[in-house]
C-alpha cells in the first residue's frame, strides 16, 4: 500500500517543483513591475506587491520610439512567418507527393539546417546587408527570420501532407480538378493545425531574436528586443521599466499560445510523426 501510493506520489511532487521552478522567473518578472523602486532595490526580497504601481509602465510605455519597435517587431515577425509558410507549404507538398532525384539528400539538408545554430551566420548576413546597403532596414531581418524557421515549417507540414491519403486527392482529380486545385480545395484545408503550430514556432522565434538585429539595425530598424535593453538610468539599468517592458513584451506571445493551443499542440505531435 505504502509503495503504491509513493509510486502516485512522487511524479506530482516533481511535477509541482518543475512548474515552481520555471513559473517563479515569470511571475517575479511580473510582479517586480508592480513594485515600488524601494521595494526593487531593497536587500530583502518583496515577494508581493502590496503597494503596486503601474509607473513602471508609463516609463516603458513612454519610451522614446516605443511605437516604432512595435511596428518594426510586428512588420519582420509577421513577413517571415508568411513568406516561410507560403515557401514551405510547396516545398513541403513537393517533399511528401513527388519523387524526384535527390529528394533524401534534400530532407537530410533540412534536418541538418534545422540542427545547425544560425549564430554562425551572423557575420554572413551582416557582410551580405553591408555590401547590398541594406544595413538599418527590415529586410535583411525578415529574410533572415523566415531562413531560420523555414526548415522546421517544412519538416513539420511535411508530415500533414504525408498523412493525407492519396485518394482524396486522385479523386478530386478525377472529378474534374487539376493538381492545383486538388491542392488547395482538399489537402490545404487539412493543413490547419500545422499551419496554426508553425505559425506559432515562427513567431516566438522572429519575436524573440536579438543578436542579428542588434548587429545589423544599430541605428535605424529595431525592435521591440534593443526597446528590452535601453532602459538605463544615471545609477545603472531601470530594472522596474525593464520588467514592465519585458511583462508587456510576452502578452502578445502568450495570446497568440492560448488562441492556439489546442491546435498549435497537436499539431506539434502530429507533424512530426507522421509520415
Amino acid at each position: 500500500m505504502r509503495r503504491s501510493l509513493f509510486g502516485r506520489t512522487w511524479p506530482n511532487v516533481i511535477a509541482v517543483v518543475l512548474i515552481v521552478f520555471f513559473a517563479f522567473p515569470v511571475y517575479w518578472m511580473i510582479a517586480t513591475a508592480f513594485k515600488q523602486d524601494r521595494d526593487i532595490i531593497s536587500k530583502t526580497p518583496v515577494f508581493i506587491p502590496f503597494d503596486a504601481t503601474f509607473d513602471h509602465f508609463s516609463t516603458a510605455v513612454n519610451a522614446p520610439d516605443f511605437w516604432t519597435y512595435v511596428t518594426n517587431s510586428a512588420t519582420v515577425t509577421v513577413g517571415a512567418v508568411v513568406i516561410s509558410l507560403v515557401i514551405a507549404t510547396l516545398a513541403a507538398f513537393a517533399i511528401a507527393r513527388m519523387r524526384f532525384r535527390g529528394r533524401k539528400t534534400f530532407v537530410l539538408v533540412i534536418m541538418m539546417a534545422q540542427m545547425a545554430p544560425w549564430e554562425v551566420m551572423t557575420i554572413a548576413v551582416y557582410m551580405i546587408s553591408r555590401d547590398n546597403d541594406m544595413l538599418n532596414s527590415l529586410l535583411p531581418l525578415t529574410l533572415f527570420y523566415m531562413m531560420m524557421v523555414l526548415p522546421f515549417t517544412i519538416w513539420t507540414l511535411r508530415g500533414f501532407i504525408a498523412a493525407v491519403p492519396k485518394e482524396l486527392e486522385e479523386s478530386a482529380m478525377v472529378d474534374g480538378c487539376t493538381r492545383t486545385q486538388a491542392f488547395v480545395k482538399v489537402i490545404f484545408p487539412l493543413l490547419a493545425p500545422g499551419l496554426m503550430s508553425t505559425s506559432l514556432f515562427g513567431f516566438i522565434t522572429a519575436w524573440n531574436e536579438f543578436p542579428l538585429v542588434l548587429i545589423v539595425n544599430k541605428e535605424q530598424g529595431k525592435t521591440l528586443p534593443l526597446w528590452l535593453s535601453s532602459f538605463k538610468t544615471a545609477f545603472g539599468n531601470d530594472w522596474g521599466a525593464t520588467m514592465a517592458a519585458s511583462t508587456m513584451f510576452a502578452i502578445p506571445v502568450l495570446i497568440l499560445f492560448v488562441f492556439l493551443q489546442r491546435k498549435a499542440v497537436g499539431g506539434l505531435t502530429d507533424g512530426a510523426v507522421k509520415g
